[in-house]
């Protein structure tokens, strides 16, 4: 299974992973990409933040493009509360499709 976040506008791929290959991860509906696989040219962490009252932290991320911007599209726990290193610095993007993203899963067939 391969999961993709893509712009809205352009369907331009802004994240992409697998879960099977740890290049994503499905964690309390939202995936988490590791950032190797997120194209960062058009997205903008800020310093807004959110706090988790379990996982700690988070700052935002905007999506910035002449075709769209869109607040709050992703975020990113660079120190998140013991217990949830797995999403560590992993970009988190929610599993539904928002005012600048679409959330694309599908599904692989075997040959």
């Amino acid at each position: 299974m391969s999961l993709q976040i893509q712009h809205k506008e352009t369907k331009s791929v802004i994240a992409e992973g697998n879960p099977a290959e740890n290049t994503a991860i499905v964690f309390e509906g939202n995936w988490y990409f590791d950032p190797a696989k997120v194209d960062m040219s058009a997205l903008k962490v800020t310093e807004r933040t959110y706090t988790c009252p379990y996982k700690g932290v988070c700052f935002w991320i905007d999506l910035d493009t002449p075709e769209l911007q869109a607040r709050n599209i992703g975020w990113v726990y660079n120190n998140p509360k013991p217990g949830f290193d797995m999403i560590k610095d992993r970009i988190g993007f929610y599993a539904r499709d928002t005012s600048g993203t679409l959330a694309v899963r599908s599904v692989e067939i075997p040959a």
